[in-house]
Order: structure tokens, then C-alpha cells, then sequence
């Protein structure tokens, strides 16, 4: 019998993160194995109940998981044959803890789908932040001629704090433009795109030496606030900062102030807490700040495409009893 995969549509989402019928059918037809696995597609959970009591795999926005209609605490008995869930984004804090999970369940995310966007973001986001980009942003927006003068990046230094798939990417970035890279993970295995690896406890030593930190990790107890008034100040006068993990990984507050004292030279920051960003928050009127609402990675034309040929990747290994990309840990909760 063919394991059945139900894809979940949520009308109301952006287009870049719909899943059509006609996208699953394209991305069936890409790949050649997918007449191993038999596929549904619904929308807004109309006939939610059936689809999900007979699937073996199901894929989804980690937003309908933690719909009032899905039955995340009741899943062993609404889908007895459920063995996995793929979401279609990177991160899944909204989902921690992982116990609703029942046992042999496999979760996986999106990690990897970004790459290509991340380091085009990530050229970008450099070469603004060297050139002081948010800081010309604000005088022009109060009406001020003051020229900001500024160096090459090439041979200044970046940490990049977190070298998962993005920020590996933004690594990668980095080293395009010539820059010295410093990389922080759990793991300090040698990564192809940082010159160094350390371990996050290097991180108070390591953030005097850059120009230019970017925050790449995924939010867990560990790395919520990771970047607070004390990291701040260690990092060097007039230095830069770029968020493209999780807002919450920042103490805003903190660096809000910051931006304010001119200790840092300026933030590009795609990631808040809260997200959406309220129209009344001050985080929009601090110096420095160009705000980018959490769109820096995801490709409009391509995004749902590498999706659901990943989706299918591991729809089509599920059939044969394979282990699945980007299995989320439950422990480590990435």
C-alpha cells in the first residue's frame, strides 16, 4: 500500500507560502519516484478530519499545526497512521515543546530552502552595514547633509553567531566580499565558508574583534536573549549588527539602546519580537535601523517549488523506509 501524503493549503497566507494543488502537481511531476506515494491536497481544513485520519504524511504551515482546528494534542488517535510532518519554514519554536508528538512520529523543517535568498540577502545586508546604509537612512528621513565616509569590507571581520543553512550563507557572503570570518555554533566543527569555528561560549570573547555580528541561530531556551546590554557593549564602537534568526534571540531593549548612544554604527533586522512589529513600537523610530519584515529569505518565485520537491524528497524516502532530511531534533528543538 502506498503511503498517502496530505498537503494543507491556508488561503489566507502570502502567495509565497500557499500550497496549490497545481504546485504539488508540478512538483510531483519533477520527480520521478513520486509514483511511490499517493497525495491529497486540501484547503482551510475543509474535510480536514478525513484527509488527516487516513495519512501517512502531512505538509503543512507550522501556523496550522497550532490551529484551534488541528488536533495537535489528540494526534495519535485523529491520524493512527501518521509518521510525518513537514512544515514548511526553518524554525519551530511556535511548536515547542515537542510533546505532542506521538512516538515514531518524524518531524522535519524547510532548512536548506533559504540558501540561494540568505546569500543574496546577505551580500546586501553587508555591504549596507559597511556603508553605513541605515545610518544615511535616518539622516535622510530627518532631512540631514552630514557624508558618511567608509572603507572596503574586504579584510574587516564578521561573526556570524549560528552556521546552520543560513548562516552558512551569510558566511558564504562574507567571503565573497573578502571579509575575515568567525563562525559560533554548537558544534565548532571547521565550516567550508568561516576561516574559524567556536562554541557559543566563546561568544563574550569573540564579539570585540568584529565590524560586523549576525545572528543566524534558532530560538531555544538556550539562545533566547543571547545578545543582551552586556554583548552590546562588548562589541566594538561603531560596529554593525544583522538579525536573520529570531527576534527574541536579541534583547531589543537593550538594543534599541544601542542604536541610540551610537555605540553601534547601525542594525539590519529581519526578525522580531513581537512579530508582526506594532505600528506603535519604538523600534521604529530608533537611528540606525533599516527594518526588513521577516521577508529577507524566501524566494518569491522559488520557495514553494524547492518546498515540495523536498517535501517529495522525503515523502518518496518515507515509502521506502529511509531516514528523512532535516529530521527536528526534540531535544535540541531544531
Amino acid at each position: 500500500m502506498k503511503p498517502l501524503i496530505h498537503f494543507e493549503d491556508a488561503t489566507m497566507r502570502p502567495d509565497v507560502f500557499r500550497i496549490t494543488a497545481a504546485q504539488v502537481a508540478a512538483a510531483r511531476r519533477r520527480n520521478t519516484d513520486a509514483a511511490l506515494v499517493g497525495i491529497s491536497c486540501g484547503q482551510d481544513f475543509e474535510g480536514f478530519e478525513r484527509s488527516i485520519g487516513r495519512a501517512h504524511g502531512l505538509v503543512c504551515s507550522s501556523g496550522a499545526l497550532l490551529d484551534k482546528r488541528f488536533p495537535l494534542r489528540s494526534l495519535a488517535s485523529a491520524a493512527p497512521n501518521l509518521a510525518w510532518v513537514h512544515v514548511i519554514g526553518a524554525g519551530v519554536e511556535g511548536l515547542l515543546p515537542l510533546d505532542w508528538m506521538p512516538p515514531g512520529l518524524t518531524l522535519t523543517n524547510n532548512s536548506g530552502v533559504h540558501v540561494k535568498k540568505v546569500y543574496e540577502f546577505g551580500l546586501m545586508s553587508l555591504l549596507m552595514i559597511n556603508a553605513r546604509v541605515p545610518q544615511i537612512f535616518s539622516q535622510q528621513a530627518r532631512g540631514e547633509w552630514k557624508p558618511v565616509f567608509t572603507g572596503s569590507p574586504r579584510g574587516k571581520t564578521l561573526l556570524v553567531v549560528g552556521l546552520g543553512d543560513m548562516g552558512g550563507a551569510m558566511a558564504k557572503a562574507g567571503k565573497t566580499l573578502g571579509m575575515h570570518v568567525l563562525g559560533i555554533r554548537r558544534d565548532p566543527k571547521p565550516h567550508p565558508h568561516a576561516m574559524k569555528v567556536h562554541s557559543l561560549k566563546d561568544l563574550r570573547r569573540l564579539l570585540p574583534k568584529a565590524d560586523t555580528v549576525v545572528v543566524a541561530t534558532p530560538l531555544t531556551p538556550e539562545t533566547r536573549h543571547l545578545l543582551g546590554a552586556e554583548e552590546f557593549g562588548l562589541m566594538r564602537q561603531g560596529s554593525g549588527l544583522i538579525n536573520i534568526g529570531r527576534g527574541p534571540v536579541l534583547d531589543q531593549a537593550a538594543l534599541e539602546a544601542a542604536l541610540h548612544s551610537g555605540h553601534l554604527s547601525g542594525a539590519i533586522l529581519d526578525v522580531f519580537d513581537p512579530e508582526p512589529l506594532p505600528a506603535g513600537h519604538s523600534l521604529w523610530r530608533a537611528p540606525n535601523v533599516f527594518i526588513s519584515p521577516h521577508c529577507s529569505s524566501d524566494d518569491n518565485d522559488e520557495y514553494m517549488p524547492m518546498t515540495l520537491d523536498l517535501a517529495f524528497e522525503n515523502a518518496v524516502r518515507l515509502a521506502r523506509g529511509r531516514k528523512l532530511v532535516n529530521a527536528v531534533d526534540p531535544v535540541r528543538g531544531y
